[in-house]
């Protein structure tokens, strides 16, 4: 099976593609031309890593999970670290190419959308690294719940916009950032948080997370002399995912495991498990699997987690899904909340509510593993974000 590159018109299998307005395509071209040629660019590659570790703070460690290990009795279980990136989350190794590739356009002000606040904060931070001017469009109810990132953005120089249409949350930030971005194309990078959106977007992300799974790779080769067994992390749109599993993929020794959100309930609005629950249709401009009612409508989603409460998710997920080389699976909210718990309690680690989905999920794998086996699982993010949030939902569980 092929899984390097899409092809030609920027399509994964039958998904991504370039399903977008003129005005936009002429963006889309000169994006994926310079993006091309920078990544050629030995230079470029150089200064990229460079600036991931002196400014991000890469390596992120693999660390053994010694005590979580034990508890769940099975398999040795290692986290990769991107809670210990800057500013929080592996948002900010997407954050450092776009904006070197920003300025190697000849650009000055970037837009972005965002849910959890996190790719939000790490733009804001690049953009004043770089300093770039930086809009941020996110959803008047996702600054509600993540009100002490939006109180980051502004204090790292960024304009945060509140979006008050539709559901309020991410879709209506990126239908935001896009009109933005169409409007002043000519002064203006559009960058996009996840592995999303027309092409070059999905393939771009990707290329500039794959530093999650090479630096695995090379982490456990010299710990274990070996791959890992299993990979698992979550999937809202895609990045930190996608990221860990692509350097995996042509490992058939290596099963790979996607968690998404799985909310309150199975039924349309209740959750956020796009490939689970999904059917194939268009959004953002790329064709993937996303929630719609039967007359083709977005669907509402719900999750405890901002950042997977997203109604698509990216075109590579959909083919990863469809070929069969990864299986996705759900988490509900109470799940994701325990395993919050958990890490925190044994291991002195407060995760974000995001890869708590992906713990989660190790309750029902490790009873299938033997001691031997070795299980890799993306810590996409810290929790310091969710803490008051995840306070809420506890107290509603215990009382409920």
């Amino acid at each position: 099976m092929h899984y390097e590159q899409p092809d030609e018109r920027g399509r994964f299998g039958r998904f991504g593609g370039q399903y977008v307005p003129e005005t936009v395509m002429e963006a889309l071209l000169e994006l994926e031309r310079h993006f091309q040629s920078a990544w050629r660019d030995e230079a470029f590659r150089r200064r990229f890593h460079h600036h991931l570790e002196e400014f991000v703070g890469r390596p992120t460690p693999l660390y053994f999970a010694e005590r979580l290990t034990e508890a769940l009795g099975g398999a040795r279980i290692y986290l990769k670290r991107e809670d210990l990136c800057h500013t929080g989350a592996h948002k900010i190794n997407n954050c450092v190419g776009q904006v070197l590739l920003t300025l190697r356009m000849g650009k000055r002000r970037i837009v972005a959308e965002t849910g959890a606040g996190q790719h939000g904060v790490a733009t804001a931070a690049v953009a004043a690294r770089f300093g770039l001017e930086c809009i941020v469009y996110m959803g008047e109810i996702d600054m509600e719940r993540q009100a002490p990132n939006v109180f980051r953005m502004q204090l790292l120089g960024a304009e945060v916009v509140g979006v008050a249409e539709g559901s309020r949350t991410l879709k209506e930030a990126i239908n935001a950032a896009i009109r933005d971005w169409v409007t002043n194309v000519r002064t203006t990078h559009y960058l996009l948080g996840s592995v999303v959106g027309p092409h070059p977007y999905p393939m771009m992300v990707r290329t500039f997370q794959t530093v999650i799974g090479e630096e695995v790779k090379q982490q456990l080769l010299e710990r274990e002399g070996r791959l890992p067994d299993y990979l698992v992390a979550c999937v809202g749109g895609g990045s930190n995912s996608i990221g860990l599993f692509h350097p995996f993929l042509h490992e058939e020794s290596v099963k790979i495991i996607g968690v998404e959100a799985g909310g309150r309930g199975t039924g349309l609005g209740e959750h956020a498990a796009t490939l689970s629950f999904g059917t194939p249709g268009v959004l953002h401009g790329a064709h993937s699997f996303l929630l719609q009612d039967r007359f083709g409508q977005i669907a509402n989603t719900h999750s405890v987690s901002a950042g997977l409460d997203y109604p698509g998710v990216g075109p590579e997920h959909s083919f990863l899904k469809e070929t069969g080389r990864v299986t996705y699976v759900t988490v509900s909210d109470r799940e994701a909340l325990e395993a919050f718990e958990e890490l925190s309690e044994l291991e002195g680690i407060i995760p974000a509510l995001e890869p708590a989905h992906a713990l989660a999920f190790l309750r029902r794998l490790i009873p299938h593993t033997s001691k031997e086996d070795i299980v890799v699982v993306g810590l996409s993010g810290r929790g310091d974000k969710d803490l008051q949030l995840a306070r809420q939902a506890m107290e509603e569980y215990h009382h409920g």
